[in-house]
């Protein structure tokens, strides 16, 4: 009981701080997520036995570069971090399907941090601002979209999951939790069309099945690091939940995603 009390606590403390940051300001939610990127970067850190401190003035530059007020970041500076993160995050994908152990060696580690983490984390901050103006809508909804997939594909796995997804890496994830997480992902993002004045019904449920298969591989893909630094979480920060990154690894990973998504809506419409 008491167990169920803290992780309840630090839970919804963990929500308040992100949703309050988002809806009081664009430079709120920056602030927040530079500490929270700060806490990730140092908890990936330990997952793949590195220690380095430029990596921390590395992401601060990122975010400086794309956050400076009256300053737009060219075009091609964006298009290419965005190229290697997500060249980086599907080389990931393809060593979690088909190979034991992700090989990090030395440059690899360096490389990792970077682009599929620390790019990452800069690309979700740019979800809101999008279209140039900051929409708290634009991040808030994909949040509540991997909480309610994380949700649901627990509730329904745990009811009635017989199928392993990944039993390797995840043992407790099923075929059916899957399902399960996706399907009510799509409900959420009909609900967030309905009840809010940003994008239609059609784009939401795009948003949604981003969000529940790159947030589910995010979240396959850092298990599959804690498994290799045998640990079950990548910190202590939140009693009950384990580190930041444990909480923020499903976003962190679809961002990249739901960024191009968002910049190919805004260029052809």
């Amino acid at each position: 009981m008491k167990e169920l009390l803290t992780r309840s606590l630090s839970g919804f403390l963990y929500i308040s701080i992100l949703l309050i940051s988002i809806f009081v300001s664009k430079y709120t939610f920056i602030g927040v997520f530079a500490i929270f990127g700060i806490i990730c970067i140092y908890e990936f850190q330990k997952l793949i036995h590195l220690k380095n401190t430029w990596l921390y003035l590395v992401f601060i530059g990122f975010l400086l570069l794309f956050h400076i007020p009256n300053f737009e970041t060219p075009l091609f500076v964006t298009l290419t971090l965005l190229g290697l993160t997500i060249i980086t995050q599907l080389f990931l994908v393809r060593d979690l399907i088909t190979i034991r152990i992700i090989p990090m060696f030395e440059k690899r580690k360096y490389f990792t941090s970077i682009f599929f983490l620390i790019t990452s984390i800069i690309f979700l901050t740019l979800i809101p601002c999008y279209t140039g103006e900051y929409n708290p809508i634009m991040i808030a909804g994909p949040l509540l979209m991997i909480w309610t997939n994380d949700t649901f594909a627990y509730l329904v796995g745990k009811n009635f999951g017989k199928r392993k997804l990944l039993e390797r890496i995840s043992p407790k994830k099923t075929i059916e939790g899957f399902v399960g997480g996706f399907i009510f992902t799509l409900l959420a993002g009909y609900l967030i069309s309905i009840f809010t004045d940003t994008l239609s019904t059609y784009l939401w449920l795009i948003i949604s099945i981003i969000m529940s298969i790159f947030g589910t591989l995010g979240d396959l893909i850092q298990s599959k690091f804690k498994r290799q630094a045998g640990v079950k979480d990548s910190g202590s920060i939140m009693p009950g939940h384990g580190g930041i990154f444990d909480r923020l690894d499903s976003i962190i990973f679809a961002s990249p995603f739901l960024y191009t998504f968002l910049q190919i809506l805004k260029y052809v419409s």
